[in-house]
């Protein structure tokens, strides 16, 4: 599955099959959300968050494949992250884009 963030593959003449999106909410640990507190207090690079949202990505780039995957879709074109908070310790993660087939 060829995944791009632009709206064309060089070369390939494409057939839209439709929207598809994955997403995940995760949540603070609690000992990660002490210890990374106390860091900012210092300052630097928030590791664990950071992991926190890498691995939330990765969770929605698969459930986003799998539906495209669904579809018959040879790659998702016109790829888009966006996150937000949903409460207070938990973020959410979306990832969507067109899914389409190599004609």
């Amino acid at each position: 599955m060829l995944l791009v963030n632009t709206d064309y593959i060089s070369g390939k003449e494409l057939e839209t099959l439709g929207l598809v999106k994955g997403s995940t909410i995760q949540s603070k640990n609690i000992g990660r959300d002490i210890t990374q507190s106390l860091k900012t207090l210092v300052g630097g690079e928030l590791k664990a968050y950071n992991q926190m949202m890498n691995d939330a990505r990765a969770i929605a780039t698969k459930r986003m494949v799998e539906e495209a995957e669904s579809l018959g879709a040879d790659a998702v074109v016109n790829i888009r992250y966006a996150s937000s908070a949903v409460m207070q310790g938990a973020a959410e993660v979306i990832v969507y884009g067109t899914a389409v087939k190599y004609i």
